[in-house]
């Protein structure tokens, strides 16, 4: 089955250019905040993701980034036991993955590919289509290089796109104290705002139509479970009318017969009648007996009763551990949550809301939804 471009998207820069990069918006943010960190000293990261042909098109999509330590050799950037000590961390958080390019932020230096720069590119990145971004935090700016035809050419511009990136998040809170983010340190996106006010609204307009199909469904089950109940109703119905008239015949006919014969008939109708009082003496004997040892294992609910109870226990138990999976770093939305309940949970107060905000790119508490993964400061 062929795949689908992203549905949720913003486009930066011109997009016409071959192959088209992708970079989910967590990565987009992660190297914002790398780059917001290396003032005097440079900084970069090794970007994971898959390239893929989709509707017909060359596309690479990024949905990871590790950070870059570099060589104590001034001629190179990126040393070999760098880059085997990065595949380890791709391994451990994105094992989906393969490495397809990195980033490099150089404060102060003119934003231009020099040969050190390709040269470390040909080095670990030889395969065609790999990227390299090249960021000026100073200036606000980013170029974006496409590994083709043995040069690096730019590239006119890319898509941001949003989805769940359970995977990056993990990295973002393992690798914040390495960085040195802190809550108060976030680059306000009102684009990403929009966007993630716009998947939100979709995604419960999609559990309301699901819920009302559902709805729907159970409705015509019903109407159709019950109209098979009063056919059957009918049709046994019938057959008890037919019995029942045919019984009334043969009792006209015996009726009819000589005197001698309803004697007999009268004897052996006699004989038939006290045989059907044995047997409806025996069956009442059976429904009792039966009874009896329906009632028998009354005493039995009691401990079915304390069974149920132990789930009972068990479920809040589970509900208790749920609760107890909340860690320093990272709280689960769950239904009715706000950011201010959140604050009170975890901090016992409602005066970290702002921090949180800050720290998951969020500008306002309605930003959250049911099972995202919010980081905690």
């Amino acid at each position: 089955m062929e795949n689908k471009f992203p549905k949720n998207v913003r486009q930066i820069g011109n997009v016409s250019d071959t192959p088209k990069i992708y970079v989910e918006d967590y990565v987009d943010t992660f190297l914002n905040q790398i780059c917001d960190k290396a003032d005097k000293e440079q900084a970069g990261a090794f970007l994971v993701g898959k390239k893929e042909v989709t509707e017909g098109q060359e596309c690479l999509y990024i949905f990871g980034a590790i950070c870059m330590e570099f060589s104590d050799d001034e001629n190179e950037i990126i040393s070999q036991e760098n880059f085997e000590k990065a595949e380890q961390e791709k391994k451990e958080y994105f094992e989906d993955g393969t490495m397809i390019g990195w980033m490099l932020c150089r404060p102060g230096v003119r934003m231009v590919i020099d040969t050190k720069i390709f040269n470390t590119h040909e080095k670990y990145f030889s395969e065609k289509n790999t990227i390299f971004i090249l960021k000026d935090n100073a200036e606000v700016e980013e170029q974006y290089y496409c590994y083709k035809y043995k040069e690096l050419m730019q590239i006119g511009g890319h898509y941001v796109y949003y989805e769940k990136n359970a995977a990056m998040q993990s990295y973002m809170i393992t690798a914040r104290k390495k960085i040195g983010v802190t809550p108060s340190e976030v680059v306000e996106d009102k684009a990403a705002k929009d966007f993630r006010n716009l998947v939100k609204e979709r995604f419960e307009a999609q559990e309301q139509k699901k819920t009302s199909r559902l709805t729907y469904v159970a409705s015509v089950f019903l109407v159709i479970v019950v109209l098979i109940m009063g056919v059957t109703t009918l049709n046994n119905y019938g057959k008890m009318k037919s019995v029942q008239s045919s019984l009334e015949f043969i009792r006209n006919s015996i009726m009819k017969q000589g005197e001698e014969k309803t004697q007999k008939t009268s004897g052996a109708v006699k004989a038939a009648n006290e045989q059907q009082n044995e047997n409806t003496a025996q069956s009442e004997q059976t429904n009792d007996s039966q009874t009896e040892e329906q009632q028998d294992p009354m005493p039995q609910q009691g401990e079915g009763s304390d069974s149920a109870s132990t789930e009972e226990e068990k479920v809040d138990d589970s509900s208790m551990s749920t609760m107890q999976e909340m860690s320093e770093d990272i709280y689960i939305v769950e239904k009715g949550d706000t950011l201010a309940k959140i604050s009170k949970k975890v901090y016992g107060d409602s005066g970290h809301v702002d921090a949180i905000c800050r720290m998951n790119g969020l500008s306002d508490g309605n930003l959250i939804f049911i099972g995202q993964k919010l980081i905690l400061p």
